[in-house]
């Protein structure tokens, strides 16, 4: 991957991005898919057989999955080899979390472990705390858990109340306070907590759950992921050594944010998998389930159910895998014993923040409507515990809450893209003014040549998220930021331009490489994409203006945004049925 050219975070809405310089599934190589396929054997072999059991929260039975899990190496992806890790670049370890999620809530207790939990120490520990924590962590020794919610904040993590005193002595901070809703809590040796160093001081601490004061409360009683743990931590007079500060004294948001931006892309991850499985069973159960006397799967409305699942995994799948080659490449050539490894770490992810926020709700939102109609495909069955989709459908809803709820990541991606700004690290006013300018008399160029007509619509979208959010700035300057509906449909606009563009760019890279008629299912899934997603684009476009503008004002900007969308209509129905064939033949995702 060295190869490509490095592209900057959120260059996207202003640049023509080329096929070759994205990462695609396509390009995996053996070695990564048979990491994936070595995860997918352990879930079969040690999760299968014991999933209900799991699934009533039996602690010993998590703690001896986890610990299998560390015999494999499935705990230490990303920790570097010198602490017991494996240090695989950021694809082979995406790959690894996306089929971990057929594990259910163990895919939980795993997810959190290896990511909030364990990055921490990996990326901000000094030599000494990672020499004493990781190689425990790695092993499924010791279970990491994250705590940084508390029960008077939730998305607002800089309101923490929890509180940091230094002892008299110097040797230790006193810390006091609760945490809320804490992953893998019930038997987590080793937490992250935040605490404020004399009420102020946002800062990290790594504190042992055998320190005095340390106490765990009960399990919250959850409408999904049941088989995880899920408790309050509370912190009475706990005596934190000075050496277990993880990072700066005050600088404890520079983790807490970056390893929420690492959660929010692998959530989006964790969907793929989620969605591959849920089109899985609901194809096979399709097919076995007959009423007056044929196949479920024969019936157009259940194909066009299984198409519409199958083209959201496939987008979903092309916008992570597009985001965790722009990670891999950002962070492949640091060197993970350097002292500040931390501090450069954290800022070549925060690059890709918007990113990662797309991730986190495209996916989390994907991941609701696939389940969704998984259950409705398995009709009354699907409600019922015996069948997987069940469990699916309440294991979902909380990704839309977990790492930050999608309004406040819709708030954080147009507040970002001004930040890149303001910054000088993206031209975007310059290209505001410009497209105004260009505007006035604009006429679309339809692009030539195979999906040109989605090409253009990509393009034209473009233009359209600047326009609106170049209006948007004139308009309420200061105060854009209390216009939270405006700034939520910038973002779905965003979201819609990364998540057509990389449908775009994966199709057109696999039909470079092995030409047209090899990838006709990825060809029929991105026109029909890229045509649906467009008139929502249209949609929001016009009710963000009419929220901007009136009068003649408006109507203009109107009459410009007809010229932009102006299109033929595809038949997107029989490009369904075709898509749907397939799946249902293969009864799997089919990309």
């Amino acid at each position: 991957m060295s190869t490509r050219e490095k592209v900057k975070g959120a260059s996207f809405l202003l640049e023509d991005i080329s096929p070759e310089q994205v990462f695609t599934p396509e390009d995996m190589t053996e070695e990564q898919k048979m990491i994936g396929q070595s995860v997918l054997e352990f879930v079969e072999k040690e999760i299968e057989p014991v999933r209900e059991k799991l699934e009533s929260l039996d602690y010993e039975l998590s703690r001896q999955l986890m610990r299998k899990a560390g015999e494999l190496g499935f705990l230490g992806a990303e920790v570097p080899e010198e602490y017991g890790g494996l240090a695989l670049d950021k694809i082979s370890a995406t790959v690894l979390s996306e089929n971990m999620t057929r594990g259910g809530s163990f895919a939980l207790t795993h997810g959190a472990h290896i990511g909030i939990g364990s990055l921490p120490i990996v990326l901000f520990g000094t030599p000494e705390q990672k020499k004493k924590y990781l190689p425990k962590l790695v092993t499924g020794e010791w279970i990491a858990a994250y705590a940084l919610t508390e029960p008077g904040s939730g998305s607002d993590a800089l309101g923490a109340k929890t509180t940091a005193v230094l002892s008299e002595d110097g040797k230790y901070y006193i810390l006091n306070g609760t945490k809320q809703f804490i992953t893998n809590g019930g038997f987590a040796d080793v937490f992250t907590v935040y605490a404020k160093v004399d009420g102020e001081k946002f800062t990290a601490f790594i504190v042992e759950r055998n320190f005095p004061g340390v106490t765990i409360g009960p399990e919250e009683k959850k409408m999904g992921i049941k088989g995880s743990s899920t408790c309050p931590v509370i912190l009475e007079d706990v005596k934190v050594p000075v050496e277990n500060v993880l990072g700066e004294i005050g600088r404890g948001h520079v983790i807490a944010f970056n390893i929420l931006n690492i959660g929010r892309f692998k959530l989006g991850v964790g969907a793929v998998g989620t969605t591959k499985w849920a089109i899985e069973l609901s194809a096979k159960y399709a097919n076995e389930r007959k009423q007056f006397n044929v196949p479920i799967s024969s019936f157009p409305l259940i194909q066009q159910k299984l198409a519409d699942m199958n083209i959201a995994t496939y987008v979903n799948e092309a916008t992570v895998y597009r985001t965790a080659g722009l990670i891999d490449e950002a962070l492949a050539d640091l060197d993970p014993n350097a002292p500040d490894i931390g501090k450069v770490t954290g800022k070549r992810i925060e690059e890709y923040a918007i990113e990662c926020s797309i991730n986190k709700i495209f996916g989390s939102e994907i991941m609701d409507q696939v389940v969704d109609e998984a259950v409705q495909i398995h009709g009354g069955y699907g409600y019922i515990q015996e069948y997987k989709v069940e469990q699916m459908y309440r294991d979902s809803r909380i990704n839309r809450i977990f790492e930050g709820t999608n309004e406040i990541n819709r708030l954080i991606i147009p507040g970002t893209l001004v930040k890149k700004a303001m910054r000088g690290d993206l031209p975007l006013l310059a290209a505001v003014q410009n497209l105004q300018k260009e505007l006035i008399s604009y006429i679309p160029t339809p692009a030539e040549g195979l999906l040109g007509a989605e090409k253009t619509l990509i393009d034209a979208a473009k233009k359209i998220v600047l326009m609106v959010a170049g209006l948007g700035v004139q308009k309420y300057q200061m105060n854009l930021e209390k216009e939270q509906e405006l700034l939520a449909n910038v973002a779905d606009l965003i979201i819609a331009v990364y998540a057509m563009e990389s449908a775009y760019l994966r199709t057109m890279k696999a039909v470079n490489r092995d030409g047209q008629e090899a990838h006709q299912n990825k060809i029929d899934m991105t026109q029909v994409f890229v045509h649906e997603t467009f008139d929502r684009v249209e949609q929001i476009a016009r009710a963000s203006l009419a929220a901007i503008s009136e009068g003649d004002q408006l109507l203009t900007q109107l009459s410009i945004l007809k010229r932009l969308t102006r299109r033929t209509p595809i038949n997107t129905i029989a490009l369904k049925r075709a898509i749907a064939r397939r799946v249902i033949e293969a009864e799997k995702y089919v990309s």
